[in-house]
C-alpha cells in the first residue's frame, strides 16, 4: 500500500546557517543587514601615504620660503650678477621680450606665455621676438648676452636694459616693482599691420615660402633671401639689426 506524502506548511527556521549560501553575496548579507550601527562603505577609503604627506609638507615649505617678505626688492639679474650693464641700442622706450611659441619644451612654453602675459597687462609697447619663427632673434641675443652664456628662454628687456628671465620678472611682478620699470614706456598701440596682419613676417617673393629656388643652370638652390623658414621680417613693421656698444 502507497503512502502519500503531504506538504507541511511549517517553516523551520535553522539560526546556524548562513542567510547566503553563495559567498559572492556577503556584501548583500551586509547591506540589508538590521543592525543600524554598523556602516557599509563600497569604495574604501584609502588614507594618504606618507609618502604624500612628506612631500606636500616640502611643497608648503619651498612655497613659504621662496615668498618674498615685506621688505624684499629684487633687482635686475645683470646688476645681482655684478655684470656689466647689457643694453639694446634704440629700445629706451619700450619693452623686447624674447620667447619661442613651440611647445617641444613644456615648462619653457609655460614661462614665455606667462611672462607675455604680464607684460601685457601693462599696455606699454611690446616687442616681442619668436625664435621659433626666426632662428636670427638667437643669434641676435646670443650677440647681446655673450656667445658663452647659457641662454634660457624667455629673456626680458625694459627701456634697453636686460632685466633677466621669468624667475626675476616673477618676482619683480609680485613685489609690486615692475610697474616701476615700466613707467615711461610708449603706451601699446592696438592696432594690426596691414601688411603682414600682425604676424611681423610676410613670405618671400623670391622663392613664395619654400626656401628654395630653381636655376635651369644651377638646379635647385638655398633661397639667400629669407630664413629658414621661408619667411622675411615684414618691411612696414621691421627694426633695425642688434648693434651692441
Amino acid at each position: 500500500m502507497l503512502v502519500t506524502r503531504t506538504k507541511s506548511k511549517i517553516w523551520v527556521r535553522n539560526n546556524n546557517s548562513p542567510n547566503f549560501s553563495c559567498p559572492s553575496f556577503k556584501d548583500i548579507q551586509t547591506l540589508f543587514s538590521d543592525d543600524s550601527n554598523s556602516t557599509y562603505s563600497p569604495i574604501p577609503t584609502k588614507k594618504p601615504n606618507i609618502f604624500h604627506r612628506v612631500r606636500r609638507v616640502n611643497a608648503i615649505l619651498r612655497a613659504l620660503t621662496n615668498r618674498p617678505g615685506p621688505d624684499f626688492q629684487p633687482k635686475p639679474e645683470s646688476t645681482r650678477k655684478s655684470d656689466p650693464l647689457i643694453q639694446i641700442p634704440g629700445a629706451e622706450k619700450k619693452i623686447v621680450i624674447y620667447f619661442t611659441s613651440l611647445r617641444v619644451i613644456r615648462s619653457t612654453f609655460d614661462d614665455c606665455k606667462t611672462v607675455r602675459s604680464i607684460l601685457r597687462s601693462f599696455r606699454v609697447s611690446i616687442d616681442e621676438r619668436d625664435v621659433s619663427m626666426d632662428a636670427g632673434f638667437m643669434e641676435e641675443l646670443k650677440t647681446i648676452l655673450g656667445k658663452k652664456t647659457k641662454l634660457s628662454l624667455p629673456r626680458v628687456f625694459i627701456g634697453g636694459r636686460y632685466i633677466g628671465s621669468a624667475e626675476e620678472i616673477r618676482q619683480l611682478h609680485e613685489a609690486g616693482e615692475l610697474k616701476k620699470y615700466v613707467e615711461g614706456l610708449i603706451p601699446a598701440d592696438f592696432s594690426t599691420c596691414e601688411v603682414c596682419g600682425g604676424h611681423r613676417f610676410v613670405l618671400c617673393d623670391e622663392c613664395r615660402g619654400s626656401h628654395k629656388c630653381y636655376s635651369e643652370k644651377g638646379g635647385f638652390r638655398t633661397c639667400t633671401g629669407c630664413n629658414e623658414n621661408g619667411l622675411i621680417r615684414c618691411p612696414s613693421c621691421y627694426y633695425a639689426p642688434i648693434t651692441l656698444l
